[in-house]
């Protein structure tokens, strides 16, 4: 007597083939879901210096309808550079002293001590965090790449309104930029 074949092990393997294009479709889903969650995740929480983005406009706005007069709030300025990079990069204000409701305007000085161009981008940090979507930027030199000539320097603008609903019990801000040279040189 011989033995027919057999037809599971034909059935197994298509059925371990279905199973691996479906984890990476699974897997190639769940990587392309990863920057919108991390975004919303972050604007829930303020991680990662993601504050709120106004309009000239809106920021305007904002200002003349409710003004604390009666509120100071310390806003804290740090620099950091990353990748060790030949920079020169620091707030020309350590500290200010604000009004939640009224635009201000501040500025970083950023130089390039190397002897090539380079891009370089800078990635915000509030804290506390509970402060993060109270702390809006009109303008910041964080929102584009900055380009630098061989030992050229700038002098970056920001200017920003801390929401009268800051909670009470936020009395110092600390605004932090992380520079670094980005990836894409072009």
């Amino acid at each position: 007597m011989t033995d027919l074949p057999h037809d599971p092990p034909r059935r197994s393997h298509a059925r371990v083939a279905g199973k691996m294009v479906c984890l990476a479709f699974a897997m190639f889903g769940f990587g392309y879901l990863m920057v919108p969650l991390y975004d919303i995740i972050c604007d829930i929480t303020g991680l990662n210096g993601k504050t709120g983005r106004l309009s000239i406009a809106e920021a305007q706005a904002t200002q003349t309808e409710i003004v604390a007069e009666d509120r100071k709030v310390i806003v804290e300025f740090v620099a950091s550079i990353n990748q060790g990079g030949s920079w020169i990069f620091k707030p020309m204000e350590k500290t200010m002293t604000v009004t939640p409701g009224k635009m201000y305007h501040a500025s970083y000085y950023a130089e390039n001590l190397s002897d090539n161009a380079v891009v370089a981008q800078a990635t915000p940090s509030v804290t506390p965090f509970a402060a993060a979507k109270y702390f809006n930027k009109t303008e910041c030199f964080c929102f584009t790449r900055q380009a630098f000539e061989p030992k050229g320097s700038k002098d970056m603008p920001l200017t920003f309104i801390i929401d009268p609903d800051l909670p009470i019990n936020v009395d110092r801000v600390t605004l932090s930029y992380t520079f670094f040279r980005s990836p894409n040189q072009s």
